[in-house]
C-alpha cells in the first residue's frame, strides 16, 4: 500500500465543518466521496485537524493509502473537476508509509479576521468590530500565551481530549489596512475552538474590559467559564501546516 498526501483548500460556509457526521455535510465526505469515485474503491482520508462548522482552510492535508499506482497531477486535476467550487485541490503526493497527516504535523497556524467598520466586501470573511480596540494591550496579552502550556480555559467545554497542554509560539495581530487585522497564532496543536475562545478573550482586552493581570488569571483557572465568548467561525482561517 502506498500512502499520499492531499494539500487542498476550501470555503467552509457551506459544511458543517471537516468531519463526517450524520446530520451534516462536511469536507471530509466530499473529498472522501469524490476520491473513491476516481480511484474506484472505496477510500478512507485522514486529515490534519478538525475545522468546525463554517471555518476556512488555505491548506489543509489529509492522507490515504491505495494498492496502485496513481498520477498525483492527474488526480488532482481529476478531483477538481467533480468536488464542488469552495474545495479545491492543490496537489496530490506519494510520501513514505509512517507520514501521517495528522501526526507527523509539527505546527499548525490559524489567523482570525476582523474589520474595526463596516465593510460589504469584508463581511463574508471577517467580523466586523463595533468598538474601538487596543491592539498593543491586545499583543501584551497574546505574548503572555507563549510563556504557557495549560489551555484548558480555551477549550470547549466537554470536549474529548486527553490533554489541554499545547505549544504556542506566535500569538499576535498584525494591521492589513485602517481598518483590517488579524490574528496570528501558531502552535503543535489546538484545542477544540481554542482559537475562536483566545481571539474572544483578546477582545475583552482590547475594549478595556479586562486587564493583562486578570487575562493571565483566565489562563491560570483553567475553566472555560473564565474566558470570553467563542468568536463566529465564519472568519477563522486554517493558513498553513507544517511537517
Amino acid at each position: 500500500m502506498q500512502r499520499y498526501f492531499i494539500y487542498f483548500s476550501y470555503d467552509g460556509a457551506n459544511y458543517h465543518g471537516w468531519q463526517v457526521q450524520p446530520n451534516g455535510i462536511s469536507v471530509q465526505e466530499k473529498l472522501q466521496t469524490s476520491l473513491s469515485l476516481l480511484l474506484r474503491t472505496p477510500l478512507e482520508i485522514v486529515g490534519a485537524g478538525r475545522t468546525d462548522a463554517g471555518v476556512h482552510a488555505r491548506m489543509m492535508v489529509a492522507h490515504f493509502d491505495f494498492d496502485g499506482p496513481v498520477d498525483g497531477q492527474q488526480l488532482a486535476y481529476k478531483l477538481n473537476r467533480i468536488l464542488p467550487a469552495d474545495i479545491s485541490v492543490d496537489r496530490v503526493e506519494p510520501v513514505i508509509p509512517d507520514m501521517h497527516a495528522r501526526f507527523s504535523a509539527t505546527s499548525r497556524t490559524y489567523h482570525y479576521y476582523i474589520h474595526t467598520r463596516k465593510d460589504p466586501f469584508s463581511r463574508s470573511y471577517s467580523c466586523e468590530m463595533h468598538y474601538q480596540l487596543d491592539f498593543e494591550a491586545m499583543n501584551a496579552a497574546g505574548v503572555y500565551l507563549l510563556t504557557q502550556d495549560d489551555f484548558a480555559s480555551f477549550c470547549k467545554a466537554g470536549a474529548d481530549v486527553k490533554t489541554t497542554l499545547c505549544h504556542v509560539t506566535a500569538a499576535a495581530w498584525h494591521q492589513m489596512s485602517t481598518h483590517h487585522w488579524y490574528f496570528e497564532i501558531t502552535a503543535n496543536r489546538f484545542l477544540r475552538n481554542m482559537v475562536r475562545a483566545v481571539v474572544g478573550t483578546l477582545i475583552e482586552v482590547g475594549r478595556g474590559r479586562m486587564t493583562l493581570e486578570e487575562f493571565k488569571q483566565v489562563v491560570a483557572d483553567k475553566r472555560r467559564t473564565s474566558a470570553g465568548e467563542s468568536m463566529p467561525g465564519h472568519a477563522l482561517f486554517l493558513e498553513r501546516i507544517t511537517y
